[in-house]
């Protein structure tokens, strides 16, 4: 995260399966927010996955949200974590 900050990124994003609710765990403990989740045909297998997306904004600005899977999928939908 230190690093990112140093490059000047505004914010990251990563995603996860939300049957592997480790890597979510890990995106909160530093410090990542859960935005939303979207349903994905998930590459190679062909069948379909729910993901979460998690985001860090690093310049303070809470309301912007990357929503380039939500504009993409046909099924998002924000959880009650």
């Amino acid at each position: 995260m230190e690093q990112v900050r140093k490059d000047g990124l505004q914010y990251i994003t990563a995603t996860h399966d939300r049957n592997n609710p480790r890597s979510g765990n890990v995106m909160q403990k530093i410090g990542m927010t859960y935005c939303y989740s979207y349903e994905e045909q998930w590459q190679p297998k062909n069948f379909p996955v729910i993901f979460r997306m998690y985001q860090f904004n690093f310049d303070g600005n809470d309301d912007f949200v990357y929503q380039k899977y939500w504009n993409e999928s046909y099924n998002c939908f924000v959880e009650q974590l």
